[in-house]
């Protein structure tokens, strides 16, 4: 056996206030393949995702969770283009390979980007996976640019994917921005992250009515079980919508009469099943000169450390409250 690191994963699915939820191990160092990169990582962020996969997936055996992360390139592919020893990066990952809740990871170079140099590990960390995620909506499915505008509605806008969406829509379009918020401290953070108004979540069509008289154009939904009917009031003739979630049996038909184009996001779907696509490096490369011109901000608000079982069920627990505004990250030391 090769080297080893330390790396937290699980191998069964028990509540996170379990001391056997995330567990340590010492595992083998990943051998990058060809157009890999081998990461060092330095701070990750934890996601609802994470949450998700370790309280729905079979770890089948011992699974290293974990995609958002920062860290320093320590050796490449022999097919590496992009990158080499000692470059600073930040990146998502995949969810068909090991995580990145490790001392080091290996990483295609098409998914990962070169950190923001005005930004720390831990800050990098948090915009990854989101920024991915609101990018791939905004630019990718509705097909926006610097001439765009219109009315964008952002379901959720204090959430991680909710903050970038408004962020990069701000920076980079023509848009009114109005985002949806329960708290007063969701709906001032939702205000600082971009929203033009900030309405409140309940009574979805009367709130948004008041600062949308005639409809939005684009709709972000995080949350679309139980909203169809409401989206139907709300979207204007021919709009899009861009949905994160699931539902099960989620009928979509109240949409048909005004043509409404419906968006599925999975930032995951490239790195699958399109692996040689480099959207997400170049996309992580502009994020980067817009966070370093000070066009958008990292979401990092709770730091923890070290990158260790305790601290991550730690982590684990404060996302699955949904009461923490900003990302949860984590550092390696």
């Amino acid at each position: 056996m090769g080297d080893l690191m330390r790396a937290v994963g699980y191998r069964k699915r028990l509540p996170i206030t379990d001391s056997e939820s995330l567990v340590d191990a010492d595992v083998p160092i990943p051998t990058p393949g060809p157009h890999d990169l081998l990461v060092r990582v330095e701070a990750v962020s934890v996601n609802p995702v994470d949450v998700k996969s370790r309280s729905g997936s079979d770890p089948k055996g011992f699974r290293i969770l974990g995609y958002d992360a920062a860290g320093v390139v320590t050796a490449v592919g022999p097919a590496v283009t992009r990158f080499g020893v000692g470059d600073e990066v930040y990146y998502a990952g995949q969810i068909d390979r090991p995580g990145s809740n490790a001392q080091f990871q290996a990483v295609n170079e098409n998914i990962v980007g070169h950190k923001p140099a005005s930004l720390d590990f831990a800050e990098a960390a948090a915009l990854p996976l989101t920024t991915i995620t609101a990018w791939e909506m905004l630019f990718d499915h509705f097909g926006l640019s610097a001439a765009s505008t219109g009315t964008l509605l952002v379901i959720g806008g204090a959430g991680g994917v909710g903050s970038m969406v408004l962020q990069l829509a701000r920076a980079r379009t023509g848009l009114t921005l109005v985002a949806t918020a329960g708290r007063g401290d969701s709906q001032r953070w939702a205000t600082r992250m971009g929203a033009h108004q900030v309405v409140d979540r309940h009574n979805l069509v009367e709130s948004v009515r008041t600062a949308a008289p005639d409809g939005v154009d684009y709709l972000i939904s995080p949350f679309s079980k139980g909203n169809i009917d409401a989206y139907a009031e709300l979207i204007r003739p021919l709009g899009h919508i861009a949905a994160t979630d699931e539902p099960e049996g989620l009928d979509l038909l109240p949409l048909k009469a005004k043509s409404v184009a419906w968006h599925w996001e999975l930032m995951f779907t490239r790195p699958m099943l399109l692996p040689e696509d480099s959207y997400q490096h170049d996309l992580l490369e502009e994020t980067a000169k817009l966070v370093d011109a000070g066009k958008v901000r990292s979401t990092a608000t709770t730091r923890l450390g070290p990158l260790d079982a305790a601290t991550m069920r730690d982590a684990h627990a404060r996302v699955e409250s949904s009461a923490a505004i900003g990302k949860v990250v984590v550092s390696a030391s």
